[in-house]
């Protein structure tokens, strides 16, 4: 019974063929329902096949198997079959007849059978596709690149044929679905110009199409992805998709775009913590091992502490069942979120050495890679990596490849370097890009540090190695042509010693003769590169201001960071400098729902250093709402990035302050209310204003939120005439607000108090007890000499002082009843 309800949908189908069907042998075989029921017709109307029965016939062999569980599959058996192999030769020599579908629908389905790319049914049906590549149907075309691609012959000049029918019939394509297919599968073969004509061809499918798959939009972020390119409306545009259909979203396209995301550096927090809630939420799924892997790359970077925790624990539990692939990703999260735990990172450790044999090249790099940034002891593996990775660079012929593991082998090197080794490395580097080169250079430099020279003593090599590579590079800049071939291979290159040593003024220069190539499109990166460089190139930052003036509207707005930080870094001022700003700010403020929060504060900072403080952009980041969502996504981010951001809007906050005093924000609004009224209470409770002061600088600079001074006696005492200035400068201490004390004026026996107020985060959220930096800060007040009063939140804002005598006597009890 259950067989033929499964069958069911097939037998409706059957039935609706049936009326304008006059073949009955191909009805039986759209019909069936198991492999026997197939191979038993086939076997007995051998001599009757046409070429549609025989494509039928392995087509829905295909679908059969497809809907089976993985684990059910058993294609070795199925090719072995008599009637299989029967079938294949009868494809075989009906390849001719069939139509560029069924040819296709052919390939697809008998590579997906794991039959061997070099099978003669699958090379003749190969040339037979390469005749015919042209008069495919876009759907066909799509299907014959993915079966390219599935036997490795994704960089073939017959992926190169496809690329070319694609370019010729692109605005013919109407179907995300296909497109987005295509541009995966060509890309390696794909033309610059070609790239630029397929995104702006998915940028218009995605404005026209009410309802797109979630697969097609990730297939497309991927491309960009591999492109090296953050084309910012593009990516708005899939985010938007993913947004709006993240409970559509399966586990895995959930954590592969997580993924694309960090690795892009492309911040778009909506969709991160709606991910990162949606993950916590299937936590029932971390106990298998299948799925566990992709989970834990997904959330660990961007998890709180005690989901860290539980993630670590879980994993140590697994690892011995998840996939040895899957255990190279993990080894990689696991360094990118700095994990620090050493019984995690020795079983993973442990279950990549048992299963070492098992990883080709690509993947003993990333092992070597991730290993290198934690804290792991285990020389052993070390000593098989190097092995293994000196094993492969002899046979291996690939500049990139060699590149790879020249890298991972400098890492890891612990006794003597092959001499095979460095003259393959000297046998690649004429081939090399920039980036490669670069890659090279900063290996050499690592094997000549003393500590090793003096152990191998080979610094004579290297220093040769070293100099060619250097030569090379310098040649490579000097006869660039085209300026975004430069900057595409300066991508990932702008940092480490050798660039900074050899290249920079050659850059610079290079830039400089190109720079009528200068575009809104490149404008942003080239911006980026002058700022790294950190040497003022002034024709160049003309020519991009100039043209960014004149296309600032096309210009993505977060793009208009990267201009702006360009010049504020180097504080170089373009020749229209007031115009330029102005209209970067302008298309900034129409345009701040683009920003993402961080990029705010980074955008509101980069203008302060240039002098430009933007009221409405001020009072955007300064308010409770923003900051709210700001915290939200600073939690997806690892700890130093975000701590980085934090710095920033903490100096952005102190240059408001400082140079624009006349913006009223939440720091006058909502913060100070509090502190206002904490400061009047103290001058009713002292004898006047004049006995405390708010926002004091300290020696080693902490800032003290009040502070008042009380003789031997307990006695306020009163500051000093604000307009009344020391004689000697050197005694002089200097508040945030602007007020001052002479550290030498104070009476014997008296004593500096200093008063906190303590905001909810100083506490844990369980307990009241305080945290550590504000502990430490109590501790080191203490050292400098202060009586230090804390104020917490939470006794200050709660129903027992709700008038003011009750707030005055409080702080009486707090400054006064304790012994100083």
């Amino acid at each position: 019974m259950f067989r033929w309800g499964r069958a069911l949908p097939l037998s409706l189908r059957s039935f609706q063929m049936r009326r304008i069907s006059s073949d009955p042998l191909l009805d039986q075989l759209i019909t069936c329902n198991n492999q026997f029921q197939i191979f038993q017709l086939v076997g007995i109307h051998k001599s009757k096949l046409s070429v549609q029965h025989v494509g039928c016939a392995i087509n829905t062999l295909w679908e059969i198997q497809k809907e089976k569980p993985s684990t059910s599959l058993n294609f070795e058996a199925l090719r072995n079959h008599p009637e299989f192999i029967a079938l294949r030769i009868l494809a075989e020599n009906k390849i001719e007849f069939m139509s560029n579908s069924t040819l296709v629908d052919t390939l697809y389905a008998v590579i997906r059978f794991n039959v061997e790319p070099h099978d003669s049914l699958v090379q003749q049906l190969l040339v037979e596709g390469w005749r015919r590549v042209e008069r495919f149907e876009s759907e066909t075309l799509s299907k014959f690149s993915v079966c390219l691609d599935k036997i490795d012959l994704g960089t073939s000049p017959l992926m190169g044929k496809v690329a070319n029918a694609l370019s010729t019939n692109l605005d013919n394509i109407h179907n995300i679905r296909i497109l987005s297919s295509l541009m995966m599968k060509t890309f390696p073969v794909t033309s610059a110009k070609l790239q630029q004509r397929l995104i702006q061809r998915a940028e218009s499918l995605l404005e026209n199409i009410d309802h797109v798959d979630v697969h097609s939009v990730r297939r497309i972020v991927q491309f960009l992805f591999f492109m090296k390119y953050d084309y910012q409306p593009l990516l708005d545009k899939c985010n938007h998709v993913f947004v709006r259909d993240i409970k559509k979203m399966s586990t895995d396209t959930m954590c592969i775009v997580t993924g694309l995301y960090r690795q892009m550096s492309f911040k778009q927090f909506e969709f991160l913590v709606l991910a990162k809630s949606a993950l916590l939420e299937i936590s029932d799924l971390w106990i298998n091992a299948e799925h566990f892997g992709k989970i834990f790359c997904a959330l660990f970077p961007m998890a709180s502490q005690e989901t860290r925790n539980r993630l670590e624990d879980d994993l140590v539990i697994l690892a011995d069942k998840i996939h040895h692939i899957s255990l190279v990703y993990i080894l990689e999260t696991m360094a990118e979120a700095d994990c620090k735990n050493p019984i995690l990172i020795q079983k993973i450790c442990s279950a990549i050495q048992e299963n070492l044999d098992c990883y080709q090249r690509l993947y003993l790099c990333k092992i070597t890679d991730a290993l290198m940034c934690l804290p792991c002891q285990n020389y052993q593996l070390f000593a098989d990596l190097q092995k293994r990775l000196t094993s492969y660079m002899k046979t291996c012929f690939v500049p990139s490849i060699v590149v790879m593991m020249t890298r991972s082998l400098s890492l890891l090197t612990l006794t003597k370097v092959d001499d095979v080794v460095l003259t393959k490395i000297d046998s690649v580097v004429p081939q090399c890009d920039l980036s490669d080169l670069n890659s090279i250079a900063n290996s050499v430099i690592r094997w000549l540090q003393p500590v090793k020279v003096s152990r191998q003593n080979k610094s004579v090599v290297y220093e040769k190695l070293l100099q060619k590579v250097s030569r090379h590079g310098l040649e490579r800049i000097r006869n660039m042509d085209n300026i975004d071939k430069l900057l595409n291979e300066l991508t990932y290159m702008m940092t480490g010693q050798w660039l900074q040593d050899m290249l920079i003024a050659d850059i610079l220069h290079t830039c400089q003769r190109l720079q009528h190539q200068v575009t809104w499109r490149n404008a942003p990166f080239l911006s980026l590169v002058i700022s790294y460089c950190n040497g003022l190139c002034p024709p160049v930052l003309d020519r991009i201001a100039e043209v960014s003036m004149e296309n600032v509207t096309k210009i993505h707005p977060t793009d208009l960071n990267r201009v702006l930080y360009a010049f504020a870094n180097l504080n170089y001022d373009p020749p229209r400098e007031e115009e330029f700003f102005n209209m970067c700010i302008q298309h900034i403020l129409s345009n701040l729902n683009s920003f993402p929060p961080h990029l705010m504060v980074l955008v509101a900072f980069t203008l302060a250093v240039a002098q430009y403080f933007p009221e409405d952009l001020i009072k955007s980041i300064f308010n409770v709402g923003f900051l709210t969502k700001l915290d939200s996504e600073l939690d997806t981010f690892p700890t130093d990035r975000s701590a980085k951001i934090r710095i920033r809007l903490m100096q952005l906050n102190r240059a408001v302050c400082l140079e624009c005093p006349n913006i009223k924000y939440l720091d006058a609004s909502n913060k100070r209310s509090i502190y206002h009224q904490i400061h009047i209470f103290l001058g009713d409770l002292l004898g006047g204003i004049n006995y405390s002061k708010m926002f004091v600088t300290t020696p080693y600079y902490y800032t003290v939120d009040f502070e008042c001074i009380l003789n031997q006696n307990k006695k306020p005492i009163a500051y000093m005439d604000e307009n009344k200035l020391s004689s000697n400068v050197a005694e002089v201490q200097w508040g945030l607000d602007g007020q001052l004390w002479d550290s030498k004026s104070l009476p014997q026996g008296s004593q500096r108090v200093a008063i906190e107020f303590l905001n909810p985060v100083a506490f844990c959220r369980n307990s009241s007890k305080i945290k550590g930096l504000n502990a430490m800060k109590k501790r080191h007040l203490e050292i400098l000499g202060y009586y230090v009063v804390q104020i917490p939140s939470f006794e200050w804002n709660s129903m027992e002082l709700g008038t003011k005598d009750s707030w005055i006597n409080y702080l009486r009890k707090k400054i006064f009843t304790n012994e100083l």
